[in-house]
């Protein structure tokens, strides 16, 4: 987790927190109220003090300031580079995965050590050729409908091959994702009960 500039916080001891200004969509577009946000400098600022607190609200650190950032789905977003590596939206290389899966929308979802994160759906088409059956062959559509139809939790009969390592595909609900994943999808200001 990052931390405050302590120069900062010196100088603005009690900023407040800023809510409902930032997002990240499905595609992993920063958007400031609703606008994307196609500046490269700030793009890579917000990517660069991306974080995450204690109790998995997602932020941007901005000096002493934290701006929480809604989540149109996880916190992560993944692509597909010009390489044929994946990368979150942040623009770091995925080393490690821990789980695939599609959801009951047919999204394709990988869990990395900082949490699940989406395919971006421009990639879908490209990591299909990597979803097999256990015995190699393709997964054609009706074995995809089958595994989102699945109930949540189970282990489905895809694999998912990525860097001559498999991983099995696990059939997950949209609606239990931040509740099994430990993230807060529309971070809320805490509210506190006045002391007498």
């Amino acid at each position: 987790m990052r931390s405050a500039d302590p120069r900062a916080m010196k100088i603005w001891p009690d900023v407040p927190a800023c809510y409902d200004w930032l997002s990240l969509d499905q595609r992993g577009v920063w958007r400031l109220r609703g606008e994307p946000v196609v500046h490269q400098g700030l793009t890579a600022f917000l990517s660069r003090h991306y974080a995450r607190d204690e109790d998995g609200n997602h932020f941007v650190q901005n000096g002493p300031q934290r701006v929480f950032v809604k989540l149109d789905y996880t916190p992560w977003v993944l692509r597909l580079s010009s390489e044929g590596t994946l990368q979150t939206h942040t623009g770091e290389a995925v080393q490690e995965i821990r789980r695939a899966a599609f959801d009951d929308e047919g999204n394709f979802l990988v869990e990395i050590p900082a949490g699940i994160a989406l395919l971006c759906d421009r990639d879908l088409p490209a990591i299909l050729g990597c979803v097999r059956l256990a015995d190699g062959t393709a997964a054609d559509d009706a074995t995809l409908l089958d595994v989102i139809a699945l109930p949540p939790g189970t282990v489905s009969q895809l694999i998912f091959t990525w860097q001559t390592r498999d991983y099995p595909i696990l059939a997950l609900r949209r609606d239990e994702m931040a509740r099994r994943f430990g993230f807060v999808a529309s971070p809320q200001p805490v509210k506190t009960s006045a002391t007498e």
